[in-house]
């Protein structure tokens, strides 16, 4: 009986320094490959929301200014806030914030689960109703706009069509109305992202566990009661997410705004990117715009950053 004695090949110089070379470049590849994109992205990204933070304590008009003056931007927007009398169109744009932030939020997120409930239920048509629902979503929001303008217009569309019906006596004139303009931009923000929270609520219904939706049944839970206090505490995820995704969208609303009020009737529609976008490029008053934006990031990172941290320290666990 005979043994094979086996050996290890043994490698040159050459050939050990040629592997470890190859092997140190397939490592280095995707680094190589993203450092651009991380370049550019730290320039164009950070760096221009450190030199928008720089020009807010600056005295900038059309073109920017570098010497330092202090807090005058966001003191004047201060001001504009709660001494203003009239109301400012800052105020007007922080006031339609909050309502078009809460509405659309919420009922997104109400409008979305529903939907998202009933699909669960394995109705017929399914494949066809997800697909519509979620089409909106495709749209930009100034082709949004647009289309709900047209709607929406007294003399073009809901109003009009119904007068030569015969219901002469209906009005809808939101959109021309001052005090009602902002709830006309609820209206078709909800239509196009109430069909994307409608997606992610699905999927996470789908993804319980149907043994503990057997089990609740079982023990003579009513429908009600089910989705109470079993499916929508297991969704808080999703309601989570749905809700930053949404609160972003608000918050940096612009072509929306532009494409379907053109700002409304005075700027009564206008939100606080409206505002800076007027204020930096229109009004010449770039520290002003400056200061506002950096408003509306602060605002987004307060939404952002505990989020955030819930989900690093949930990861910790």
């Amino acid at each position: 009986m005979s043994t094979v004695a086996t050996t290890d090949p043994v490698l040159t110089p050459r050939q050990s320094t040629g592997a470890s070379l190859r092997g140190r470049l397939q490592d280095a590849l995707p680094k190589i490959v993203l450092a651009p994109s991380f370049v550019i992205t730290i320039i164009f990204v950070y760096g221009f929301i450190v030199w928008t933070a720089y020009l807010s304590f600056t005295n900038s008009k059309t073109f920017p200014s570098y010497a330092l003056t202090g807090a005058r931007a966001y003191q004047r927007l201060w001001r504009w806030t709660f001494e203003s009398d009239p109301p400012s169109s800052w105020y007007t744009s922080i006031t339609n914030m909050a309502i078009f932030g809460f509405l659309y939020v919420g009922i997104c997120l109400a409008l979305g689960l529903f939907l998202a409930i009933l699909l669960d239920q394995k109705i017929r048509g399914e494949s066809v109703l997800r697909p519509i629902f979620l089409y909106p979503m495709a749209l930009s929001f100034i082709v949004t706009g647009v289309a709900w303008k047209w709607f929406l217009d007294p003399g073009l569309g809901l109003e009009q069509t119904l007068h030569q019906f015969g219901w002469t006596s209906f009005h809808f004139d939101w959109i021309k109305n001052k005090d009602f303009v902002i709830y006309t931009v609820v209206i078709a923000g909800v239509w196009q992202a109430s069909g994307f929270v409608m997606a992610m609520f699905l999927a996470g219904l789908r993804g319980i566990d149907g043994e503990i939706m057997k089990a609740a049944q079982i023990d003579g839970a009513s429908a009600f009661q089910l989705y109470r206090r079993i499916v929508i505490p297991l969704l808080r995820p999703i309601f989570l997410s749905a809700f930053i995704v949404l609160a972003h969208m608000a918050i940096k609303s612009y072509d929306l705004v532009v494409a379907l009020t053109s700002g409304g009737p005075g700027g009564s529609a206008w939100l606080p990117s409206n505002f800076m976008y007027e204020y930096t490029f229109k009004r010449n008053e770039m520290a002003v715009g400056s200061a506002s934006a950096i408003i509306m990031l602060m605002t987004i990172s307060a939404i952002i950053v505990p989020y955030l941290y819930s989900e690093l320290k949930e990861k910790a666990r």
